[in-house]
């Protein structure tokens, strides 16, 4: 069976990756000033960057349509007997609904909802286009192979700079002023499709990535070693680097593979955030 992996944007998969395990995404929508863009195809995450940081408004963000989806499924289906296609939570937007929707017009079509997003959504695209290549699996088999694997997949990400998350209403003013105050670097993690803060750490930003992953890590027996995301935003010189030590000092993962947060992501979580992403046995 020839079968193709898509996914949403959402994924944040670099263009390598995206080549090496031969998947194609679907953008979602930053809306700036009232103007919609296709996420990393009319904007990319720096321009949203800069435009707040010039003083512009936050930049918000859309889900993909019934019709782009429909264009979407007809094009990649072309030259495949089928297509799996991957979305973000469905408690994080209603791509997953739109996209069941039109599969329905589609033959041999199939969703998953990857109930989580970024690189952890990616994780599970990767796992698929894996299973794809080999070329003894159906898509339906595919479809249910991956979301058997959506509850074993760990996403948490640490922020430094609380001024997205309060102006997108992820926070209050006050909390956001009260914890920028206090040094504190909340830990945002999903769970079961859900976004919430798993922990608040105090300090500078080097010490604080490194409790955390060190906490996530440490004496850890439940991980597949095979690869761990380091997906981020824009950070200070280094930062990236001493995380990948950190972690090979923890656990001998066969691969690391380093992802920046798109311009969907890294407009609720702005800059200065790192997550690390990974599969559970």
């Amino acid at each position: 069976m020839k079968i193709k992996i898509t996914s949403d944007s959402t994924c944040d998969l670099t263009p390598a990756l995206l080549e090496r395990f031969n998947i194609s995404v679907c953008p979602l929508y930053i809306i700036k000033d009232g103007v919609s863009y296709r996420d990393q195809v009319d904007i990319t995450t720096d321009e949203i960057f800069a435009h707040v940081e010039a003083g512009g408004s936050l930049c918000t963000t859309a889900a993909v349509s019934e019709a782009d989806y429909d264009d979407f499924f007809a094009r990649e289906q072309q030259g495949y007997d089928g297509l799996v296609h991957v979305t973000i939570s469905s408690d994080m937007s209603v791509c997953y609904q739109s996209a069941c929707n039109s599969a329905r017009r589609h033959a041999n079509v199939h969703v998953v909802d990857s109930r989580n997003l970024s690189s952890a959504q990616g994780l599970i695209v990767i796992e698929g286009a894996e299973m794809a290549a080999r070329g003894d699996m159906t898509a339906a088999q595919i479809a249910d192979a991956m979301r058997a694997l959506t509850p074993k997949v760990d996403a948490s990400f640490c922020v430094d700079r609380l001024e997205y998350l309060r102006k997108g209403g992820r926070c209050s003013a006050v909390a956001a002023l009260g914890a920028n105050l206090l040094s504190i670097k909340p830990c945002i993690e999903v769970r079961d499709g859900k976004m919430l803060v798993a922990k608040k750490y105090r300090g500078h930003y080097d010490k604080v990535l490194r409790d955390y992953v060190h906490e996530r890590l440490a004496g850890n027996d439940t991980l597949r070693l095979n690869r761990i995301m380091v997906t981020h935003t824009p950070v200070p010189d280094g930062i990236v680097d001493m995380v990948k030590q950190e972690i090979l000092s923890l656990q001998p993962f066969a691969e690391i593979l380093e992802t920046q947060a798109l311009g969907t992501v890294a407009c609720h979580c702005g800059p200065h955030t790192l997550g690390i992403l990974y599969v559970h046995k």
